[in-house]
């Protein structure tokens, strides 16, 4: 039986608004325009001040850990496609990049320079410029981010020929009165930065205003009864507000793509190709007019092409053919490589343009967890057929991590180490002052290292591969160093022996993180493990309160037992004589908890709880006997235990079958090397 037919039209019905699409279509004459901006002023920002708003409109949180001045800025999370361009770990830079907006927005100068994001290959400098972009888009289509456009309507209910270059309406009012108007917007609304429209009407709305004008001998309230203004949606495909300039090959391109061209076909009608109709304002500076252009590796572009890009910038104008000096209001962003911006340095000819940039350095991530959500956002579980195994991104992305950290000047600390406090684990010794001292005297930390695009690949290769129905971390890392023998990017022979010397790294310290991991399976009896803290605590309370504890068999009054109490503490690594401070401490803590009204756990403390762990592992790991796994026969009641162990890690640490075997036979066969070291040390 087939089911009922759906009323499509229906459905589309109850997703379509058309109060919402005569909003975003709204127009009106330059009267009820001027009506309109008393109600919201904020429509007449400049181009820097809507993307400096827009960033702000989804919110920041201060980043105390990363810097003083550091934020992270929601909207670098890609609210408006669900994450789908989020930028992990990089909230310095944005920051920075943040406080420059900020700055040209206020008019303090920075309105005049381009912003050059700049960093090595697969840093995100593209994706901080198309999110911005995104971001511009969507907030044209809010109430808080609308902005106006006007055109020209010759004759009543007439067809209406829009601004080209899509212009703020205020530019028609003339000078004095628009500072008037300007004067009073600025004294109705309390944002500290002020509005100011600067500049004049393009070519093509200067030669209908004034055939208009001399229409009604110089009447301008009649001349401007032709205007009509509209709501204004900044859109990439539809090329209104947003623009992208990617350098070609110089014989196919010039700087008409940039500034417009002629329209031949037009001259024969208009008469002259120096007639403002005559001319496509459809280069890219005049399609980004209101919003933002990019321009993709901009210092490949052509010497020609960056004579526009310092009058676009320093002068907000461009020189259109046959045309005189044109306004623009535009964000110019552009991004580049160390290699091209190493050859800028070094070119005395472009003293001009270096002098007019500000350079943003976009590094790679140096924060493991931050690393991690990357490959994780494009290998989740949801996306992939194949299982991946615990661990797998985490070892990938601990690899690319140490490529791009600086051996740490401290003899003491490791590279891993250095890495785990910029992940934010405390270590003996070591506060956040000492974090930020590290990052501060690392030079050139994340400017050099592996990308992210290699890991991808190297993940994506372990994926199609048909044999293995689960991918593990063993097989990324032999990917990773597969590739290393062929990388193009690798030109110096101690680089690529270094990077393999991490590969060794990266696999003691899984081997760390699997034994562990193994242990807490073996010791994740609760109910032997509460015993355990139980005792241990009834034992220290009578230690620090110098009292006796009743032995529950005997009934005797005893002393507490020190044997007891040190096989726990020497799992953590608590020496002899510091062994009185750690059970004060212990009991500070259950009394700072109760204080609270908290019920103290074995869990409450973490030290605690991995000293148990580790404890009960002892206790446990020669009734079960892990090593006998490496062997070809395993007794019933052996098997039976390993599998409850089993079991724990695909139901605890998301393994699967598979790979819970595999990561047992592996810990297995540390234990039957015997060179295990403590996890305590």
């Amino acid at each position: 039986m087939s089911s009922p037919k759906a009323d499509y039209l229906d459905l589309i019905k109850k997703r379509v608004n058309p109060g919402e699409y005569r909003e975003l279509h709204w127009e009106g004459g330059l009267k009820d325009y001027l009506e309109l901006i008393q109600d919201h002023p904020l429509a007449v920002r400049n181009a820097y001040q809507r993307l400096y708003d827009m960033v702000l409109s989804y919110g920041s949180e201060p980043r105390p850990d990363v810097g003083e001045d550091v934020a992270h800025y929601r909207f670098f999370d890609d609210p408006m496609d669900k994450g789908k361009d989020a930028i992990f770990g990089l909230d310095g830079p944005l920051s920075e990049l943040v406080s420059n907006i900020k700055s040209a927005a206020y008019g303090f100068g920075v309105e005049r320079r381009v912003l050059l994001l700049h960093g090595p290959v697969g840093s995100s400098k593209s994706t901080i410029a198309r999110l911005l972009k995104k971001g511009l888009q969507a907030y044209s289509r809010s109430r808080e981010g609308a902005l106006y456009t006007f055109g020209w309507q010759l004759e009543p209910d007439g067809p209406v020929d829009l601004c080209p270059m899509h212009e703020e309406p205020l530019l028609l009012v003339p000078q004095p009165a628009r500072t008037e108007i300007l004067a009073d917007l600025n004294r109705r609304r309390a944002a500290e930065y002020r509005l100011n429209v600067v500049g004049d009407l393009c070519p093509f709305c200067r030669w209908h205003f004034a055939q208009l004008l001399e229409q009604h001998q110089g009447d301008w309230l009649k001349m401007v009864q032709h205007v009509r203004v509209r709501r204004l949606l900044l859109s990439e495909k539809d090329r209104i507000g947003v623009g992208t300039f990617q350098p070609k090959d110089e014989k196919n391109q010039d700087s008409t793509e940039l500034t417009g061209d002629i329209n031949y076909r037009k001259i024969a009608q208009f008469g002259s190709d120096s007639d403002p109709r005559a001319f496509n304002f459809d280069g890219e500076f005049n399609v980004a007019n209101r919003g933002l252009i990019e321009f993709i590796e901009v210092l490949k572009l052509d010497v020609a092409f960056l004579y526009d890009l310092l009058g676009a910038s320093q002068e907000h104008s461009i020189k259109p053919k046959k045309f005189a000096q044109t306004s623009i209001d535009e964000v110019i962003i552009g991004h580049t490589n160390e290699p091209e911006y190493r050859k800028l340095q070094n070119n005395e000819l472009m003293e001009a343009f270096r002098d007019r940039t500000i350079k943003i350095d976009v590094p790679y991530n140096t924060r493991l967890t931050d690393e991690i959500r990357i490959y994780e956002r494009d290998f989740s579980q949801e996306s992939v057929s194949k299982h991946i195994a615990p661990h797998t991104v985490e070892v990938a992305a601990m690899w690319a991590i140490l490529t791009r950290l600086e051996e740490p000047k401290n003899a003491n600390l490791t590279l891993m180490q250095k890495l785990k406090l910029y992940n934010g684990k405390s270590l003996p010794g070591f506060t956040k002052d000492n974090v930020r001292e590290l990052r501060n005297e690392a030079r050139r930390e994340g400017m050099e290292g592996i990308s992210p695009r290699y890991i991808q690949d190297k993940i994506s290769n372990a994926l199609v591969r048909d044999s293995e129905p689960c991918v593990n971390p063993f097989m990324v890392m032999n990917e990773i160093e597969e590739g290393l023998s062929h990388h193009s990017l690798i030109t110096n022979e101690d680089v690529r022996k270094r990077w393999r010397d991490l590969l060794t790294v990266v696999k003691e310290e899984y081997e760390d993180i699997v034994k562990n991991e193994v242990q807490r399976a073996i010791s994740a009896d609760e109910e032997s493990i509460g015993r355990l803290a139980g005792n241990y605590i009834d034992n220290v309370k009578a230690y620090t309160q110098k009292e006796k504890i009743k032995n529950k068999y005997t009934g005797r009054d005893e002393e507490p037992d020190d044997r007891l109490m040190r096989s726990i503490e020497e799992k953590i690594g608590i020496t002899e004589s510091r062994k009185d401070d750690f059970r004060q401490e212990i009991m500070n803590y259950i009394g700072a908890l109760a204080l609270e009204g908290k019920k103290f756990t074995w869990k409450s403390n973490e030290r605690l709880q991995k000293a148990l762990e580790l404890k009960l592992f002892e206790d446990q790991k020669d009734t079960i006997k892990l090593t006998s796994l490496v062997s070809t026969v395993v007794d019933r009641d052996t098997q039976e235990k390993i599998d409850i162990v089993k079991s724990r890690l695909i139901k605890n640490h998301n393994y699967c079958e598979i790979c819970a075997t595999d990561v047992l036979n592996y810990v297995a066969s540390i234990f039957a090397r015997g060179d295990s070291k403590e996890s305590g040390s």
